[in-house]
């Protein structure tokens, strides 16, 4: 059984799960679907299909003090491996429509470099300025962490909270605790325009 986690909830991933090196991270979102009272929005997309944003999928790898060593180590669609071959991104969904994740990301934790001590996971909106978009015009935004040789679902965390009027999601965090990795709940929202403006938080 999979894991339900809450905002801010922390949990032993390899601890209690011994010999797991590979993990599938899928996450997902779906376009809010704006009925006959789409108001604004409505009006200006037809009422009944949503409008078409296009979220992004990044892992940003950390090595201490939460810093990025490398703009190499920002894994998303214009970069879909890293240099070490540990993470590997299943490339750009342009929709989010459909059910089950939106974009997969693999990791091999036995490869992660030992200078990385952590993994964030960031969803954003591709554009969002130029489109005047942003997450509350989606809804349903999921991360979960699988065990893909089983297909075993170990963690499932929905983003529950209103992000309206924000532009970038941080989903979740994958980080070592000693010689094991845990995965902590983050769902904070920021106004970061790009994933560029995101990575420089970092740097």
């Amino acid at each position: 059984m999979a894991i339900n986690l809450q905002k801010g909830q922390r949990v032993d991933l390899t601890k209690g799960n011994p010999g797991l090196t590979k993990i599938l991270v899928g996450l997902g979102w779906d376009p809010v679907q704006s009925g006959g009272g789409g108001g604004l929005f409505g009006g200006l997309f037809g009422g009944g299909s949503a409008p078409n944003v296009d979220c992004d999928a990044s892992v940003i790898m950390l090595g201490s003090n939460d810093k990025l060593q490398n703009n190499k180590d920002v894994i998303y669609f214009g970069n879909l491996r890293s240099n070490d071959g540990s993470v590997q991104h299943s490339g750009d969904n342009l929709t989010g429509d459909g059910d089950g994740d939106d974009e997969q990301v693999m990791i091999d934790l036995s490869r992660v470099p030992s200078n990385i001590q952590k993994l964030v996971f960031v969803v954003n909106i591709y554009d969002c300025v130029k489109r005047k978009q942003h997450f509350g015009m989606i809804q349903n935004a999921f991360i979960r962490v699988v065990n893909p040789s089983n297909n075993q679902e170990l963690i499932h965390y929905n983003l529950t909270d209103n992000y309206s009027g924000l532009t970038c999601l941080v989903t979740g965090e994958l980080y070592r605790h000693g010689n094991d990795w845990k995965f902590a709940a983050i769902g904070s929202g920021t106004n970061a325009a790009s994933l560029s403006e995101v990575v420089r938080s970092y740097s």
